[in-house]
C-alpha cells in the first residue's frame, strides 16, 4: 500500500471542471499549488473518457512538477492511463470498492476513499485505503449529492475509528480549517473556496496560512 505523509494532506485540492471549465483548469491548479495547495483531485464529471484522460495527464504532470501528489475521482482506468492515484466513492454505493481499485492499480498506488461513518472507514482500511475523506463537515453546493451536512461529530468518530490519514470535506471555510484541524483532521479538502476565488493563488495561501501553521 502507498505510504502517504500526512503532511500532504494538508491542503486538499478538489480541481471541479463543474467550477472551472477544463481548458482554464490548469492555470488554476497551477496558481493554488503555488499558494499552498499540497495534493490535488481531478473530478471531471461531466467530460468524456478522453477528455479526462487529456486533461489528467496535464495535471499530473503539473503537481509532479510542485512534489504534490494528484488524484483522480472514480475513475480507475483515467488514473492508470495519467500515472495518477485514485479517489473512490462511499463503500457499498455505486462507485468502485477499494479493493477492487488496489487490485487493479497495484500496491503501490495511492487509493483514497470517501466515508460517511465510522464502519466505512474501517472497511476502507482493511481494504486497502491509503487515506479516507470524511464528510460532508457542512452545507456545500460543490457536490450535489455530498449527503447531510454532519459536523465535527463524525470527523471525530472518523478519527477515533481508523489509524489511516483523515481529510475532511464539504463546505470549509479558511475560516472553519481550525476547527477541522482540531478536531483530528490530516487536512482540509476544499474546491469553490479556492477555486470559486478570482485569485486562486491568493485564496490557498488564505488556507495555508491556517493549516501550514497549525501542522508546525
Amino acid at each position: 500500500m502507498a505510504e502517504l505523509g500526512r503532511g500532504a494532506l494538508r491542503l486538499y485540492l478538489i480541481a471541479d471542471t463543474g467550477l472551472v471549465p477544463p481548458a482554464r483548469l490548469p492555470d488554476a491548479v497551477r496558481a493554488a499549488l503555488r499558494g499552498g495547495v499540497t495534493v490535488v483531485q481531478l473530478r471531471a464529471k461531466a467530460e468524456t473518457t478522453r477528455e479526462q484522460v487529456e486533461l489528467a495527464r496535464l495535471l499530473a504532470a503539473i503537481c509532479r512538477e510542485h512534489g504534490a501528489p494528484f488524484v483522480v475521482n472514480d475513475r480507475v482506468d483515467v488514473a492508470l492511463a495519467a500515472g495518477a492515484g485514485v479517489h473512490v466513492g462511499h463503500i457499498g454505493r455505486e462507485d468502485m470498492q477499494p479493493a477492487d481499485a488496489r487490485t487493479l492499480m497495484g500496491a503501490g498506488a495511492l487509493v483514497g476513499v470517501s466515508v460517511g461513518s465510522p464502519a466505512e472507514a474501517r472497511a476502507a482500511e482493511r481494504a486497502g485505503a491509503s487515506y479516507v475523506s470524511a464528510g460532508a463537515m457542512f452545507a456545500t453546493a460543490t457536490k450535489a449529492d455530498a449527503g447531510p451536512a454532519a459536523g465535527t461529530a463524525l470527523l471525530r468518530e472518523v478519527r477515533a475509528a481508523t489509524a489511516l490519514p483523515v481529510v475532511a470535506i464539504g463546505g470549509i471555510t479558511a475560516d472553519r480549517a481550525r476547527e477541522i484541524l482540531a478536531a483530528g483532521a490530516d487536512g482540509v479538502c476544499v474546491a469553490r473556496g479556492i477555486l470559486g476565488e478570482a485569485d486562486p493563488e491568493r485564496a490557498a495561501r488564505a488556507y495555508a496560512s491556517i493549516v501550514l501553521l497549525e501542522a508546525s
